[in-house]
């Protein structure tokens, strides 16, 4: 048993790092960036990893219903570790959000209990394409983190991820690449 046990942790190992290997940072496209300062419509989704495009048709609806004109692609700003979201896709915690029009603050504080407009202040960022067919967000993750240090950088904000091709019909599967985005300083800026 104890054999069989070993053999199989052997096997998913060996699976795992061809997974890796397949997705190793040459077929990452790495940038720093700065994000303006930009006012966005947003909710709070918490739930099962497969329910989340009915929260981003409700988002696009709120939009519809306030005369609100979505100005950018759509993001999510993943709120719960993404390691331990891959090993449970039933709690699922994300602020969608989707860049509006200042003019849209007006509304603010009207729109529900987990939905609001807010503005987002400016901020240096490291952008990391996440290729095409990339299911493994945790290689991804891991390399991105890994250069953000190494190139003498810290985060000071979650990361989230804009979706080359949003809309409110639109799944994490079937949206072919995104960027990963994680607001940093440098760490000589930070002390």
């Amino acid at each position: 048993m104890r054999t069989k046990l070993l053999l199989m942790l052997a096997g998913i190992l060996v699976l795992n790092s061809i997974t890796t290997a397949a997705q190793e940072p040459n077929s990452f496209s790495i940038s720093i960036g700065k994000m303006e300062s930009q006012t966005i419509l947003y909710t709070i989704y918490r739930g099962p990893y497969e329910k989340v495009g009915q929260a981003i048709g409700e988002l696009y609806a709120v939009a519809g219903k306030n005369r609100i004109n979505p100005q950018g692609n759509l993001r999510f700003v993943y709120l719960n570790n993404p390691h331990l979201f891959a090993l449970n896709a039933q709690h699922c915690i994300v602020e969608i959000q989707i860049p509006v029009s200042q003019d849209a603050l007006k509304l603010a504080g009207t729109l529900g209990t987990m939905t609001d407009i807010k503005t987002l202040i400016a901020m240096d960022t490291v952008v990391i394409k996440k290729p095409a067919g990339c299911k493994d967000y945790g290689a991804v993750y891991t390399y991105l983190f890994a250069w953000i240090a190494k190139n003498g950088y810290r985060p000071i904000d979650n990361a989230f991820e804009v979706f080359e091709s949003g809309g409110q019909n639109q799944t994490c599967e079937n949206i072919a690449q995104s960027d990963i985005v994680v607001p940093v300083t440098k760490v000589s800026d930070a002390k």
